[in-house]
């Protein structure tokens, strides 16, 4: 089974849990809820007419854990390194092994550099549109990778997008994530 890690829980990270959870790959999530949202009300949402940020962080949380998502709640990453088959990811006291990481902490770099990921003039870390890395199967998401457009909806889709790539490269052609209404029944 493939193993994502996904280092942050705001829209983002939340969003790359929910594609390649729902596309069963294996995925885990640590998640300090550090998140900017708690300092949010959305009415820029799209598909959202008012839900304050708080409460939108619970709804999402609730709908990863759906996928069978192996959430950390409260555990903040410690070290972030590149190993033989991926990558080591260390919290305190534990270690995890990843094949692939989505970096998801906001405008806090420090992972992405300690891992040695190029940065741009700016300062933010440097992304292809799929927002991988210049470290192969390591992403970077939402605030890490621009430098004035934080909006949810916007680091949701670079969630979304990190995912979808990681499931094209699993699955060995483009990967679409399409439901249609007959799915919901």
């Amino acid at each position: 089974m493939t193993h994502v890690t996904v280092i942050g829980g705001g829209p983002a990270g939340l969003s790359a849990a929910l594609f390649t959870a729902k596309n069963e790959l294996e995925t885990r999530v640590f998640d300090t809820d550090e998140t900017w949202m708690h300092k949010a009300h959305l009415f820029n949402y799209l598909g959202i007419e008012s839900i304050d940020g708080s409460e939108f962080m619970s709804d999402a949380r609730d709908q990863i854990e759906e996928f069978g998502i192996d959430r950390h709640q409260g555990a903040a990453v410690t070290s972030l390194d590149q190993n033989g088959a991926g990558f080591t990811v260390t919290t305190d006291g534990d270690e995890y092994e990843s094949e692939y990481v989505v970096l998801a902490t906001g405008a806090n770099r420090d992972l992405a550099e300690a891992l040695g990921c190029a940065f741009t003039d700016d300062g933010t870390v440097d992304v292809s549109l799929s927002m991988e890395t210049s470290i192969e199967d390591a992403y970077a998401t939402g605030a890490m990778v621009r430098a004035e457009e934080w909006q949810a909806v916007i680091s949701a889709g670079d969630g979304a997008a990190a995912a979808l790539n990681i499931l094209t490269k699993e699955k060995g052609q483009h990967f679409h994530d399409f439901d249609t209404p007959a799915d919901a029944a």
